[in-house]
């Protein structure tokens, strides 16, 4: 089956914090987008995001025609949809939301339009199962900042056709994006499942004294973090184990899977662990709002790719690599 690969008009279903960032980006690429939210005062709240991200867009680089007033707000998510070239839901992560949702919006678009879900946990064969010629539906699961980061993970269900998938990373890409073909419909995808066993971690070892909030968090960005913004972890073992690579190093350090260091399951969230954790952070924003570390944020990540950009350049290794 053909789907439209063509992409003029972006729509936006759901405009909190994910569903702006896919509108950010959507605008920052030049398309004409538009966008649905019931929420009272959505459209507002939805203007001012991207009032706010627009100096970041531009220091990295708008494409020809971009502009904050291509962005339209309607009423209805058949509005929504009906003139849409490519469909991207971020609504709340409430399953039967999303069924009535999809079952909603695939009714109203183009039968050849591609429909992506930023979901981050719920499984396209469950939230798709009343969908309208579901072959053409995907997860289409993004990070935030999504108006910078490019990572998207791109998961098909049981109805989805191969060719969608494809032409979905295609779309993808022209935004700019690396997206990422998810093998197989597994709870909280790949990225997110790494995080979560990082998440749970932490909170063990603020739990048992062990850091605090800080501590962890300079234990991650003063060092494997660090490398992880330009080389994964199985390449940088593969380092680790010198000229033998990989192999040596699984024969040297695999043992140590079997100590007991880390602990998989969350530790309850009791009330002295939740004032733990949030007593922690306030002293880590230094005083600044919120406003003016996500401002922070972004022009560390912008500085960020563009080193990492600029390295690649000069030691010749692809820049979509």
């Amino acid at each position: 089956m053909a789907f439209v690969t063509t992409i003029k008009t972006f729509a936006a279903l759901g405009s909190g914090v994910i569903g702006s960032g896919w509108v950010a980006r959507a605008l920052a690429q030049g398309l004409d987008v538009v966008a649905w939210d019931p929420a009272p005062g959505a459209e507002a709240a939805l203007r001012a995001r991207i009032a706010k991200c627009w100096g970041a867009l531009e220091a990295n680089g708008l494409q020809p025609g971009a502009s904050q007033s291509r962005l339209r707000f309607v009423a209805t998510p058949e509005a929504c949809v009906a003139d849409a070239d490519f469909i991207q839901e971020s609504a709340p992560e409430t399953l039967s939301l999303k069924v009535d949702l999809h079952r909603r919006i695939s009714a109203a678009a183009r039968p050849d339009v591609l429909i992506g879900s930023s979901t981050s946990g719920l499984l396209p064969s469950e939230f798709y199962a009343q969908a309208t010629h579901p072959e053409r539906c995907v997860v289409g699961h993004p990070f935030n900042p999504v108006y910078l980061l490019p990572l998207v993970e791109v998961v098909g269900g049981e109805k989805t056709a191969p060719e969608a998938v494809q032409a979905a990373m295609g779309f993808y890409r022209s935004l700019g994006m690396k997206p990422l073909h998810v093998r197989k419909e597994v709870p909280g995808f790949i990225a997110d499942r790494l995080l979560e066993a990082m998440w749970r971690e932490s909170l063990h070892l603020v739990n048992d004294g062990v850091a605090s909030t800080g501590e962890i968090d300079d234990a991650i960005r003063y060092g494997a973090g660090i490398r992880w913004s330009f080389m994964g972890s199985f390449l940088i073992y593969t380092l680790a184990g010198g000229d033998a690579g990989m192999r040596h190093f699984m024969a040297q350090f695999g043992p140590a899977l079997k100590l007991p260091w880390t602990k998989l399951e969350a530790p309850e969230l009791t009330d002295a662990l939740i004032d733990k954790v949030v007593e922690g952070t306030a002293p880590q924003l230094v005083g600044k709002t919120i406003a003016d570390m996500e401002r922070y944020r972004d022009d560390c990540l912008m500085a960020v790719q563009a080193a990492v950009r600029a390295t690649k350049i000069k030691h010749g290794i692809p820049l979509d690599d």
